[in-house]
Formats: C-alpha cells, sequence, structure tokens
C-alpha cells in the first residue's frame, strides 16, 4: 500500500546517506547525465528526420516512383516525358501524378547576379504534393502550356535566408537563364512555399515550364530516352502500395516490350515506388538508427557504472541494513530505501542530462542535415523531457534491484559484526560482470569509430590524379540571354587572358565540371564506339563522360598528357573534329593498336537533344584517368572536346603559386566588368572541395569517435572503481600474504592482471555481440559493414592499455599495504 510518510522517511535518509558520500553521488550523477543526455538528444534528431510527419496533404497517399537501370550503376534513370505519359494513361491506382525536373539557372533580378538549383514543375505539382503558399499563390493550370507568362515560386528556406523574408519580393519580375540557346526567360514571382522538405533537390526556385527553353523543345517532349524528370504520385482512395506497385511493374513490362531500343537489356531497367516518407529519410536513416545504436551502448556502459557505484556503496551499508532487518525491517522496505536512493541519484542525472542535451541537439542536427535537410528544422520538444524521464526510471529500477539484500537471520552473508568492508563471492563476480559489460559495449563503440577514422584517413590521403592545392576553382555559368554562341565562347576566351595576366597566376583554363562538386553532371555518361571495335554478341556500346575543355585545362590541373597533344587555336569550330581520350578508354578500345589519330563516333540516342552529332573524331591526344566523380578515383572513361567546337565550359580553374583566395575579387571583377549580369560563384580550392565532399566522413569520424571517447572514459573509471573496491576488501588478505613472505610486485601484478583479464574478457564479448549484432542488423540495413584487423586490434590495445593504466592506482595501493594495518583491520 502507498505510504507518504514512509516515501517522505525514507527520502530523508536517503539525502542524509549520500550527503556523506558527495564523491560517489556526484560521479554516479555525471555518468548517469552523459548516457541519459546522449539518449535524449539522439531520440529528439531521430523523431525530428524520421518519425515527424510531412507537411504535405495526405502524406501516406504520397509516393515516389524511381527508373532504375542497375546495369549500368545507375540508382535513379530519372524519366522522360513519353514515358510520364504512357504512366498516365495506363496506371489507375495512382490518382495523380507530379513531375519535377532540377536544373541549374543563372537569376538576374536579385541583388547580385546568382547561380541557383531550381525545379521546373507542371501547374498540378504542388496539388499533388499537396502543399500551400505562406504568401501570395502557387502554380496552377493558369501557367501550363508554351503561351504562359513565365511564374516563380520561393522556396521558404530561400526566401528568408537569401532575401530576408521580404514580402516585396511578390509580384517581381526576374530573369531566368538556363544556359539554353534558347536564350534567359522573364518570370514572376508569384508565392512563397511553405516550410517542407525539398525533395528530390534542395531547391531555391520552383518554375514553371515555359521558363526552361529545353522543356518546350521538341526533343524532351517527343525523346523517349531524354531522361531528366522525377516522378511523383498520390494513390488512389482505398488502393494500398502493393497495388499500385504491381500496376506500375504491368504498364512498365508493357513499355519496354513496345519500346525496346529505349531499354537496351544489358542496362536492365526497372521500376520501384515508395512512399515519399521513405524515399525522403531514407539516406538519413542508416546513419541516425546507427547513432541511436551507439548512444545506446552509451547507455548502458554508463548504467554499468552506476550500478557498480551502487553495488560498492551498498557493501559498505552491510552495517546499516543488517541492524534494520535484525529490527523487522522487510525485504520490501529495504528495497524501497534503495529504489529511493537510486531515483534521486537518476532523478539528477536525467535533469542534468536533458540540459546537456539541449545544445546536444543543435551540435547532432548540423551533423544529421548531412543527410536530410529535415535537420535544419529541428526543435527541442517536450519529448525529450520524456526520454530523460523514461531513462531515469529504468535506470532507478535497475540500480535498486542491482544489490543483494540482507536478512534478518543474517543468512544472506551479511553479518552485524561485519567492521570493514568485506566482499562476498557474488558481490565480486557482479562487480566484474558490470565491469566486463562496460568494456563490450565500449570495444564495439571503438572498433566502429576506428573503422570510420580508417575511411577517413584513406580518403583523405589517396592520390587524387590533381594538383588540389594550388587549383582555385570558380563557377562561371554559361549565360546565354542577348548572346550568340560565338559570343559566349568569345566571353570565355577573353575571361581566360584577362586572367592569365594576374600576378600569380601560372596557368588559366575553362572546363566542364569542378572536381567531386559537380559530381553526376552527366549520369553515367553517354553510349561511344571505336573506329574497328567489334562489340561481342549481345554488348551494347560502353558509355564515357563527355567534357569540353579549354587548352590548357589538363596544366592547369596537373594532369599529365600522356600521348599526342592538347587542344590549341586550330581546334577551331570549322576546322577537323578532335578529341583527346582518358587513358582507360585507349585500353579498352584500342587494345592491339595506337589509339592517336583513330576515331571515336558518339552513339548514344541522348546526343540528338543535346546538338553533339554523330561525326566520327580524330583522337590528338591520351590523357591520364581523371575520375572527377569519386575520390578515391578508379578507371573512368572521358572524351575531352574542345571548347570551339562544343559549347559547354561553366567552370574557371586557375593555376597559381600564391595563395588562391587572393585572386577571387580581382577575377571577379574581371567577368563583371565583361558582363555585368554574369554570376561568379562558389570559389574554392580543389583541396577545400574535397574536404567539403568529405565532410560527412569527417563527422561520421568525430561523432562516433567522441561516443568512444565518452565510452572509454566511463570504462577505465568502472575497471578502476571495481579494483578500488577489490583491494579495499581485501586488505585482510594482502597482509597476511605480505606476512607470509609474498613480495609487494606480486600484488602489483595480480591487481594488474587481475584487470587486463577483465579487459579481455570485455574484448572477447564485445567482439562476439558485435558480430550477432551487424548480422542481425545486415537483414535490415544494406550497407552494414564490419570492422577489419586494424580497427579491432587497434580498439582491443587501446581498451587493454587503458585497463592496465586503471589496475595501476589500485595496484600500487595493494603492495603500499601495512602488514599490521592490514591484519588489525577487522
Amino acid at each position: 500500500m502507498f505510504n507518504l510518510d514512509l516515501i517522505l522517511r525514507d527520502l530523508k535518509v536517503a539525502l542524509r546517506s549520500l550527503a556523506h558520500t558527495k564523491g560517489l553521488a556526484i560521479t554516479v550523477i555525471l555518468t548517469l547525465a552523459l548516457g541519459i543526455g546522449a539518449n535524449a538528444a539522439i531520440f529528439s534528431v531521430v523523431r525530428g528526420v524520421l518519425l515527424r510527419p510531412l507537411v504535405n496533404r495526405d502524406e501516406n497517399r504520397l509516393i515516389y516512383i524511381r527508373q532504375s537501370a542497375p546495369g549500368i550503376g545507375v540508382e535513379n534513370a530519372a524519366f522522360s516525358v513519353p514515358e510520364i505519359q504512357d504512366m498516365q494513361s495506363r496506371v489507375k491506382t495512382i490518382s495523380e501524378f507530379g513531375d519535377f525536373s532540377t536544373i541549374g539557372f543563372s537569376v538576374i533580378g536579385l541583388g547580385e547576379p546568382r547561380e541557383i538549383r531550381g525545379g521546373v514543375v507542371d501547374g498540378s505539382y504542388f496539388d499533388v504534393m499537396g502543399l500551400h503558399p505562406v504568401l501570395g499563390r502557387l502554380l496552377d493550370a493558369r501557367d501550363d502550356g508554351p503561351n504562359a507568362a513565365g511564374a516563380v515560386v520561393l522556396t521558404y528556406r530561400f526566401w528568408t535566408t537569401a532575401l530576408d523574408s521580404d514580402p516585396s519580393m511578390l509580384g517581381k519580375t526576374i530573369k531566368l537563364d538556363t544556359g539554353d540557346p534558347g536564350g534567359a526567360r522573364s518570370a514572376t514571382i508569384v508565392g512563397v512555399l511553405e516550410p517542407s522538405v525539398p525533395y528530390p533537390a534542395e531547391t531555391e526556385i520552383i518554375a514553371n515550364v515555359v521558363t526552361s527553353p529545353h522543356h518546350l523543345s521538341a526533343t524532351m517532349v517527343t525523346g523517349r530516352v531524354h531522361r531528366m524528370t522525377e516522378l511523383f504520385g498520390r494513390l488512389a482512395p482505398g488502393t494500398t502500395l502493393e497495388q499500385a506497385r504491381a500496376e506500375l511493374n504491368t504498364a512498365y513490362g508493357s513499355m519496354v516490350s513496345q519500346h525496346p531500343e529505349a531499354y537496351p537489356h544489358g542496362e536492365n531497367f526497372q521500376i520501384s515506388a515508395v512512399r515519399l516518407r521513405d524515399q525522403i529519410t531514407s539516406r538519413a536513416k542508416t546513419v541516425l538508427l546507427v547513432l541511436l545504436a551507439s548512444s545506446v551502448l552509451v547507455f548502458v556502459i554508463a548504467c554499468s557504472n552506476a550500478a557498480n557505484l551502487i553495488l560498492a556503496r551498498t557493501v559498505r551499508r552491510e552495517g546499516e541494513l543488517s541492524i534494520r532487518a535484525a529490527l523487522g525491517a522487510s525485504t520490501s522496505s529495504l528495497r524501497r530505501t534503495l529504489l529511493i536512493d537510486s531515483l534521486l541519484l537518476c532523478g539528477a542525472g536525467a535533469t542534468l542530462g536533458v540540459l546537456i542535451a539541449r545544445p546536444m541537439v543543435a551540435i547532432l542536427a548540423r551533423y544529421a542535415s548531412r543527410f536530410s535537410i529535415r535537420a535544419l528544422d529541428l526543435t527541442v520538444d517536450s519529448s525529450m523531457l520524456w526520454v530523460g524521464a523514461l531513462l531515469a526510471v529504468v535506470a532507478a529500477v535497475l540500480l535498486a534491484f542491482v544489490p543483494r539484500l540482507p536478512s534478518a537471520d543474517g543468512s544472506s552473508g551479511m553479518n552485524l559484526s561485519s567492521g570493514g568492508v568485506r566482499i562476498t563471492g557474488s558481490t565480486g563476480r557482479r562487480l566484474r560482470v558490470f565491469a566486463v559489460t562496460q568494456i563490450a559495449a565500449c570495444f564495439m563503440l571503438l572498433a566502429g569509430a576506428g573503422m570510420l577514422l580508417k575511411t577517413l584517413l584513406a580518403l583523405q590521403t589517396v592520390h587524387t590524379g590533381f594538383d588540389t592545392h594550388n587549383v582555385l576553382a570558380i563557377n562561371v555559368p554559361v549565360v546565354s540571354y542577348g548572346r550568340t554562341s560565338d559570343q559566349i565562347l568569345d566571353f570565355y576566351k577573353e575571361t581566360i587572358r584577362q586572367v592569365s595576366t594576374l600576378p600569380g597566376v601560372d596557368r588559366v583554363a575553362v572546363g566542364t565540371a569542378v572536381p567531386w562538386r559537380d559530381k553526376g553532371i552527366f549520369g553515367p555518361g553517354f553510349q561511344f564506339t571505336a573506329q574497328g571495335h567489334v562489340r561481342a554478341n549481345g554488348e551494347e556500346d560502353p558509355h564515357a563522360q563527355f567534357r569540353t575543355i579549354s587548352p590548357g585545362f589538363f596544366a592547369a590541373l596537373g594532369v599529365p598528357i600522356i600521348e599526342g597533344r592538347d587542344f590549341n587555336e586550330l581546334d577551331r569550330k570549322d576546322s577537323e573534329k578532335v578529341v583527346i581520350i582518358s587513358q582507360s578508354v585507349a585500353i579498352k578500345m584500342f587494345p592491339n593498336t595506337d589509339a592517336l589519330n583513330q576515331h571515336i563516333m558518339w552513339t548514344d540516342p541522348v546526343m540528338k537533344f543535346i546538338d553533339v552529332s554523330p561525326e566520327p573524331r580524330r583522337i590528338v591526344g591520351i590523357s591520364a584517368d581523371v575520375d572527377d566523380d569519386n575520390v578515391v578515383p578508379g578507371a573512368t572513361l572521358t572524351v575531352y572536346h574542345p571548347l570551339d567546337q562544343e559549347i559547354g565550359g561553366g567552370r574557371l580553374f586557375v593555376h597559381t603559386h600564391n595563395d588562391p583566395y587572393t585572386l577571387v575579387t580581382p577575377i571577379t571583377r574581371i567577368i563583371r566588368d565583361l558582363s555585368v549580369d554574369q554570376p561568379v560563384e562558389k570559389a574554392a580550392t580543389l583541396d577545400d572541395v574535397r574536404a567539403e565532399v568529405l565532410t560527412p566522413d569527417r563527422l561520421n569520424a568525430l561523432v562516433f569517435g567522441g561516443f568512444a571517447a565518452v565510452a572509454l572514459a566511463i570504462a577505465v573509471i568502472g575497471v578502476a572503481g571495481v579494483l578500488v573496491f577489490s583491494v579495499s576488501g581485501r586488505t585482510r588478505e594482502f597482509g597476511i600474504r605480505l606476512a607470509l613472505g609474498a613480495q609487494p610486485r606480486n600484488l602489483l601484478t595480480s591487481v594488474i592482471a587481475q584487470g587486463a583479464l577483465m579487459a579481455a574478457v570485455g574484448i572477447v564479448a564485445g567482439a562476439a555481440f558485435g558480430y550477432l549484432l551487424a548480422r542481425m542488423a545486415n537483414s535490415y540495413v544494406v550497407d552494414m559493414r564490419m570492422p577489419d584487423a586494424i580497427p579491432v586490434a587497434a580498439s582491443a590495445a587501446v581498451l587493454l592499455a587503458a585497463a592496465v593504466v586503471a589496475s595501476v592506482l589500485p595496484a600500487a595501493r595493494a603492495a603500499r599495504i601495512d602488514v599490521m594495518d592490514a591484519l588489525r583491520s577487522e
């Protein structure tokens, strides 16, 4: 029966008791605060990113439809307009379709000319997605068709961060330039979108189709292989996702049968559909769940450490508890006393943990935003308090039932005459079990963090094939407004000429893509063939990356030309078509002959949509492979075209022997003098571009390394605490051994060996449990990796060394025991 007076009395006793053991109380509170705070913070992030509802109307009916081609390694091939039209006419389980194309716009009219990422949609998109405006209106049917006026909706984040939430933006006319020959289009800002998850890309604006000349072209409307549009759908009422998938697969199979030329067998085209929320969170799900598992391990370590300290304190209270039992106190009364002790400690730990969790949420949200944009909008809510309270209660109950209670007849092993600390066999085993548990959990965290650190170091030290330190890369996108193709070409040539005259500049060139930052600019590349190349039966033409560069590109980036020559001023539009190929192209297409002066031809049907002719092109040079997609480079098929012959560019590369960033201002001034409306963006050295790309890996290593460091510190304290308590309980034994002739160094060695043994058992247990956990997780997480030998061995060595260090102090104390004091200890 609940008795408030008894509770209050036990509470006062607990407060007085803890006041006499301030050091132990503070240690337990801090340990639990770390475990509870980490879990509360991470749960807040997981809830905000993975569990928080979307703002979209009836979000459970929204699906994301994906076309992939795993045969050529393409996870998302997007859709073409004819494919979307086929889906709309054949699939009835999806009541509405919405399409979204991500393109780059140069924007004039919003302050400084800027390059932004935008979406192009039709008038039904926002209705399908179930989104609303916070200002003005969204696009609708009146914005469809080639004769509609250009209209733009600002995303909420762009409006609030870049435009200071200025309501006067509504109704403003801007110019949008995609670099297409059709030139820039004027558009009016008609509204601001409500805060929502920007998917499939983090865009600043969303515009109607008429703003993109390419979307109005016949090739875009009729080309089945011209795929650049993402597809969403809204399930019909009463329809399940499984039914929609079945109908999609049936309709897709019919499309493939009717148009086999658009779906080569070797490319293995497929279609799939998932709920929009699952698609949005897919990239963040794995890392957040692993992070949550890590925080649970920290909580286990914290509770094990606290259990050891509580158990040690209970052993020291044997006399008090035995007296209370002898005077008639029931087991439930004694257990209630311990529970209130634990609740006080855990409540204080939870309170401090929640306070720690608030800044941790901000830090973890910035980390998680690398994997999901939803993390940027996280706020701390009451759920964190509930998680903290729940963990406090769980920890308190666990800690209250750890110690063994005395009985009135003394049969428990505790007695009234205990004048010192006496550790029974069961108590010693419990202490060691908790210490081993801490070490096992710590080992799993250390091994995981070690794997991430090893991966990061490998990525940072790999040879990229570029001169990353002395090369400045700047986005100077093609702006076609009011210019012919010849004028665009002259602009880039004059930019190269004037920038080359700046002090400290060694070489200047124009290219198509900044390494790593513009990853996947042309997807898997385009199909091509070579003079005399014969395909095997059933083999498709290989894919190569398409690049346009100016003379001096290879020298500017420090890439050697292995054979032949670089492009020069004679490689003009009206001269012979020439190319430079990567070494891998030469090996693949000309294995038994010299590739120089041979010819290659583009065969990909997409080429006609981007005005690239299939005529033969003579090979004038062979360069070293340049993998500008991957930080760890691999063999890459790349074909380079001279800037005069295939318009492209958009990226300026400046090689300098001075500080590259001192050139940003004079380069910007030169470009703006040549064209006042030209965006100049994202100036960075290739070193810094690579560092930015590696940020998620660096953050992974930092966050998980932080967890491992906290776990290691708690585990070391736990091992040291067990050994200190063990030594204090064995004082009489050690005194007798010394009296019988044992050497102090023998006692020193035995205590250190005890600590090393606990560490070894913990490492073995951690390795076994970690392996089983990884095997189970592999059923749910596709890209789960096991640490290799180096992180595992290093983690084991660190833990063994830490255990030995933690054992030194109690071992030294055992070796310094005075024989007479030890024999008089009881």
